[in-house]
Order: C-alpha cells, then sequence, then structure tokens
C-alpha cells in the first residue's frame, strides 16, 4: 500500500484529504488491485476503471449516510479497499474471505448486494424514498455501468423515479461502453456515438467560435450562450433522452479525473434537492491504469493469477470445457439446418456463441442484459418456424421465469433453452450459483428438461434439443472442464424420456443409485466406494428430469432396499423430489435419501470446496448412504475399511 492509502480505514479518512492528494491516492488504491488480483485472480479491467469514480462518490458524498448502491458488484473493489477492507483485500473471491460482489452482510457500506445486472436504480429509488418518508436528508446513489443500461428493468426504475420525482436520488452512469462483452443495441449507440458524432462536435466548435466573436465585440451574451450550449448537448447527447424521463443530466465527465468529479457530484449535492433527481454521465476505460488490460478488457475482466509485467499468458494446451462442446454442436447442427439462430443475453464469450457468431452472424443474436427480452424474442422466432436456441446462464434464466411460463410454455413452443453454469460455479458465489433451475422450469407444464452426465451427451442433447418438435426443450451443463470421455462421430437423438442403467450388481440390490447430470460421474464414484463395502448396488442414469423414465425407474425401486438421487440442484422441488413423487403416485413405500444442495444459498469457494460443504462428494455421499442402510438393519462385510476425515470419508 502507498503512505496516503495507509491512513485511509474508512471514507471519514478520506475525506480529511485536501483534494490535490485524490488522484496520487487513486494510483495508490489501482497499484493494490493490481497487486492482490495478479495474485489471486478475480474480476479485474472493471474494477480498475472505477477506482478515481469511487474516490470522488465517497469524498464528495456522505457515506454511509448518503447510500451508495452498485450495479452487478463487480466494479465495486475500489469502494471495498475505502470502506474497512483494504486489510482483507487479498481474501477476495477466496472461501470465508470477502465476497467479489457487494453484501449487506459485509458491511454497512453495502447497502444492497448484487451479482446481476441493472437492479441498482430500482434498489436507490426504494432506498431514497424511505429515507424521505424518514424525514432523513441523505442521498441515495445509484451507480450502473452503460452495460446494465440495456436491461428494461434499469428504464422501469428511470420512468418511476421522474414520475415520483425523487429528488435525493443521483444515478451516475458509468460509461465505459463495454459490459463483459462489447454493448449492443441502439441505447449503446445513441448514448456513445452521439459524443463522436462528426456534426456534433463541427457545430460546437462553430458555436464557440461565434460566441467568442461576439463577447471580443463587447456583447454580453455570456448567459445566452451558457443557455444556447446546453440545449445545443441535450439535442446531439443522451441528455435529451434522460431529460425527457424528468432526470436533470449533467455530463459527459472524464471519470479518471477525480477533480472534476468531486466538483461535479459536489454540485449534484447542492442541487439536487431543488432539481433533482439527477443522472451524472461519467466516461471511464477498463482497465485503466495498466495497458494489456486497457487494450483487452474483455480477456482481462475476469482473470485467474498471472505476472504483472507479462500479462495473462497461455498456460499450455486449451483444455476441453463444456461451453465449447455446446458451441461446436451447435455449429455442426446450423451448418445443416438453416432454421437454428442463437440468442444470447450480453454473453457471447461466456456462453461460446461467439463461436456461433463468427460461423452466422445473421443468425445470431445478442439482445444485451435483456434475459426476458431474449426468451420472448425466441418465442417470437420460434412462431415463424425457426428453431432459436436460447444459450443463458442457469442463474440469468430466473430472470426470466414469467416469460418461460407465459410466452413459452402456455403456448408450447419449440424453444431451445442451453443452460450454461448449472449447478456449482465457484467464486462468483451466491448470486450465480445454478442452483435452481431443475426445480423452476420442472413445475413449468410443456417442458422438457435434460441434463447429461458427461460431454459426449451433451453433444447428443444438442441435436436431441434442435430435432425436438413437440414444445419447449431444455439442458444444463456445468461451468469448465470435461469429464474426459470419448466423443462420437456421429450425432444422435436421445429417445424422449429414457435414461439407462450404467451398473448392477445383480437384478435386487441393497441401493440403488440415482443421478442427474454432473452428479451421475458422484453417483458412479459412490457406487465403487459401496462396492468396497460389500453392498450390491445398482446406478441409473435418469437423462431427463421431464419426462422421467418411469419404466426403467419403478422397475429398478422395486428390485431395491434404499432409494439415493444426486444432483447438483437444491433438494427443493428438484429431481429428488420428482422421484419421491412417482413412487408416491405408483403406492411404492420405499426408503430414500435426496441428496442434493440444501435450502440455502451456497457462498463463494472453489467448487471443489462447496461440494465438500454440501455433501456432494463420493465419500460423504457414501458415508451417508451407508448410515441409512443401517438405519434400516442393512450392514455387509467390507473389503476396504472407510475412514472418517474433517469434510468427507476416503478409503484407507
Amino acid at each position: 500500500m502507498g503512505k496516503r492509502l495507509d491512513k485511509i480505514n474508512l471514507p471519514e479518512d478520506l475525506r480529511q484529504l485536501k483534494v490535490g492528494e485524490l488522484q496520487p491516492l487513486c494510483k495508490e488504491v489501482r497499484d493494490l488491485i493490481l497487486e492482490v488480483i495478479s495474485k489471486k485472480g478475480g474480476h479485474f479491467s472493471s474494477n480498475l476503471g472505477t477506482v478515481e469514480l469511487s474516490v470522488a462518490l465517497h469524498y464528495a458524498f456522505e457515506t454511509p449516510k448518503d447510500k451508495l448502491v452498485w450495479d452487478v458488484g463487480h466494479q465495486a473493489y475500489p469502494h471495498k479497499i475505502l470502506t474497512g477492507r483494504k486489510n482483507r483485500f487479498h481474501t477476495i473471491r477466496q472461501y470465508e474471505g470477502l465476497s467479489g460482489f457487494t453484501s449487506r452482510a459485509e458491511s454497512e457500506y453495502d447497502h444492497f448486494g448484487a451479482g446481476h445486472a441493472s437492479t441498482s436504480i430500482s434498489a436507490a429509488l426504494g432506498i431514497a424514498e424511505g429515507m424521505k418518508l424518514g424525514g432523513l436528508p441523505h442521498f441515495a446513489v445509484a451507480i450502473i455501468g452503460d452495460g446494465s443500461m440495456t436491461g428494461g428493468l434499469a428504464f422501469e426504475a428511470l420512468n418511476n423515479a421522474g414520475h415520483i420525482p425523487a429528488k435525493n436520488l443521483v444515478v451516475i452512469l458509468n460509461d465505459n461502453d463495454m459490459a463483459i462483452d462489447p454493448n449492443v443495441g441502439a441505447l449503446n449507440r445513441f448514448v456513445n456515438h452521439a459524443l463522436v458524432h462528426p456534426g456534433y462536435n463541427r457545430l460546437r466548435k462553430e458555436l464557440k467560435g461565434l460566441m467568442d466573436a461576439m463577447e471580443h465585440c463587447g456583447m454580453p451574451i455570456t448567459g445566452v450562450a451558457s443557455r444556447l450550449r446546453k440545449s445545443m448537448k441535450n439535442f446531439f447527447t443522451p441528455g435529451i433522452l434522460f431529460e425527457c424521463l424528468g432526470f436533470r443530466y449533467m455530463g459527459p465527465i472524464d471519470g479518471h479525473d477525480v477533480n472534476a468529479l468531486v466538483e461535479a457530484f459536489s454540485f449534484v449535492k447542492s442541487e439536487s434537492p431543488k432539481e433533482g433527481p439527477y443522472l451524472v454521465h461519467v466516461l471511464t476505460k477498463k482497465g485503466k491504469g495498466y495497458k494489456l488490460a486497457e487494450e483487452n478488457s474483455l480477456k482481462y475482466h475476469g482473470v485467474t493469477p498471472f505476472e504483472i509485467e507479462e500479462g495473462i499468458k497461455p498456460s499450455g494446451p486449451k483444455k476441453a470445457n463444456y461451453q465449447d462442446v455446446f458451441a461446436d454442436t451447435l455449429v455442426r447442427l446450423a451448418k445443416e439446418d438453416p432454421r437454428i439462430v442463437a440468442i444470447t443475453a450480453a454473453m457471447p464469450s461466456g456462453t461460446g456463441i461467439s463461436k456461433f457468431q463468427k460461423e452466422f452472424p445473421k443468425r445470431t443474436y445478442d439482445v444485451g442484459i435483456a434475459e426476458g427480452h431474449a426468451v420472448l424474442f425466441a418465442a417470437g422466432l420460434a412462431t415463424e418456424g425457426f428453431r432459436p436456441v436460447a444459450a443463458i446462464y442457469s442463474t440469468f434464466l430466473q430472470r426470466a421465469f414469467d416469460q418461460c411460463i407465459h410466452d413459452v410454455g402456455i403456448q408450447n413452443l419449440p424453444v431451445v433453452f442451453a443452460m450454461d453454469r448449472a449447478g456449482l460455479v465457484g467464486a462468483d458465489g451466491v448470486t450465480h450459483q445454478g442452483a435452481f433451475d431443475l426445480s423452476y422450469l420442472r413445475a413449468i407444464p410443456n417442458f422438457v428438461i435434460m441434463a447429461p452426465k458427461d460431454e459426449n451427451e451433451l453433444q447428443h442433447m444438442v441435436k436431441t434439443a434442435v430435432q425436438y418438435q413437440g414444445g419447449p426443450i431444455a439442458f444444463r451443463y456445468p461451468r469448465g472442464e470435461v469429464v474426459g470421455v470419448p466423443m462420437d462421430k456421429e450425432l444422435t437423438t436421445l429417445p424422449l424420456g429414457k435414461g439407462e442403467v450404467l451398473k448392477a450388481d445383480a437384478s435386487a440390490v441393497d441401493v440403488l443409485l440415482i443421478g442427474i447430470g454432473y452428479a451421475v460421474q458422484t453417483v458412479l464414484e459412490a457406487q465403487a466406494l459401496l462396492q468396497a463395502q460389500g453392498y450390491k448396488t445398482a446406478s441409473i442414469n435418469a437423462r431427463f428430469v421431464k419426462p422421467l423414465d418411469e419404466k426403467l425407474i419403478l422397475e429398478w425401486c422395486e428390485r431395491s432396499k434404499l432409494v439415493v438421487t444426486v444432483e447438483e440442484n437444491t433438494v427443493c422441488g428438484g429431481f429428488g423430489s420428482s422421484i419421491l413423487e412417482l413412487m408416491h403416485s405408483r403406492g411404492l413405500n420405499l426408503p430414500a435419501l435426496i441428496l442434493g444442495l440444501p435450502d440455502a444459498f451456497i457462498d463463494h469457494a472453489s467448487p471443489q470446496v462447496q461440494r465438500k460443504l454440501t455433501g456432494l462428494v463420493p465419500q460423504t455421499v457414501t458415508s451417508k448412504t451407508i448410515l441409512k442402510l443401517e438405519e434400516l438393519g442393512l450392514t455387509r462385510s467390507p473389503t476396504t475399511r472407510l475412514k472418517s476425515t474433517e469434510n468427507s470419508l476416503v478409503l484407507n
């Protein structure tokens, strides 16, 4: 840390500095981010871009009485450093360390938690109104990136804020022309390209020359010139849009000039009670201060540890991951079927759709951070005979639940849902776990839901999905590296609602293990451990959550003394629940053990640690199964002894 940052423990310390000391402090904050994230990994380029903005906000506003609401939260590392967390900053995104996003449980300065986009203005508006109703003379400040402005939720909030009007609300538009991937859409063009339009800049120069000449001649036109410049700027720039929504617009302002930011925010504080709400348009650059990140902010958006001098270097041959298998298969199928189109909500690189886009640019649609629109747009395409594939993270598809029901399910439209990042996702934590998709989609009539046990099965599920004509169909797959099984050269269509028996010791067994998706790998390893303990076992890869392979599952349930289901989804209403419902409907009163994610939000850690903590590792599945069997009075002679450890059981 630097000499100024050493003395900053809370924003009140920051406000003791002179304005001239703020720019050097910004460098120290930026250096700390570079030092820590290069060693630990995390969100990088977006936080380098908000250093001056964070310093100016805490300097000009009386935080925490004035309340800052950060959109998404992965741009809030400088904010964390300035609000009492600099000495723990090295724990960012680590198990039991600081969250990578804002968190109300972590600090009184985090007034609203967020990992999804476009939420800040709505939350800040509610906070502003709450303070007003409580008679508190303070401000609520929403800091929203221009990528998040592509979400309809942000405009719902702007519309409501201008109508109230919320004079104690300030919205900071952090304009860096990027979300994760480059921003898209008409709004982005309007906000950014008007500022560099030749006509606007030429007229501005000519107007300035005219005003200077008139003033040189002694004409008293200072007030006229000021109003004329303002009117012209509002006509050519985003000011007119926000002014029409009831906001006073200020900007654009250089977001890396901390003095200019402090001056602007101080002015807004003095004027907002009379003229608010205000929207302050700030121009920043992702990766600011680190040349490699400035040149490639996408590559440096989220990073693993790297050498500062060398930057991110290739770590050897790239290992195959699930998103690439999905994308490669979709491209392969699209070459044969012109009906296939791909849709993503601001995540072309994250979902692999960027590969499809290179091959079929006219058949690829990035709709911005607007998942509800993505699904409804796909539904419209489906009515015209196309095969829309909506590739959306499991956690982000939650935002389009109504569209899944009202616009796709009820009309039984053949929309394909490719749900990336299903299950446990690691350091992104509670806001990004793909923990609920099996439960929330299983509740919707007409939906078919699949999950592959490995990458080979995934490619067949992609073909199955795009060829299915009966209505909506969804498949989920995990984040990260594939299992490493051989890949079939020919793609096949899986029979609808059919599972498979993986291994069976006999026609009648002690325990039946049923897995879905990635959890099938856990089932197979647990089965081997149970066999080593002398138990007779059978295992099933369900493949389908809806419809279930009722015939196969019931047949093996009747041959078993205990049924164990394993899934990386909440146990509330998930795959295991569907098995219990099936057994109950057939009057089959059989002991069952439902293993999955608990009825709780899973905090940030590595996926390996998260699986240990939630019991979704083979050793814990085995130990819980044995305990249940022993409760039923069933014990066997083990060939190998199990030894308990702190987090799991291991073979000894």
